[in-house]
């Protein structure tokens, strides 16, 4: 899953990446970043 690094500025492959459920019922992906390991967010992932 390809997600928006905010700390490298640039979009990277994701890590661990989990598919977790927000507040609202909407479904998200997480991970960490390969380069820096800052966690990454992308909203309504796969």
């Amino acid at each position: 899953m390809e997600a928006y690094c905010v700390k490298c500025k640039q979009k990277r492959e994701m890590n661990n990446a989990k598919e977790v459920t927000m507040k609202n019922g909407k479904k998200a992906t997480t991970g960490t970043c390969p380069v820096c390991g800052t966690k990454m967010f992308k909203i309504g992932g796969k």
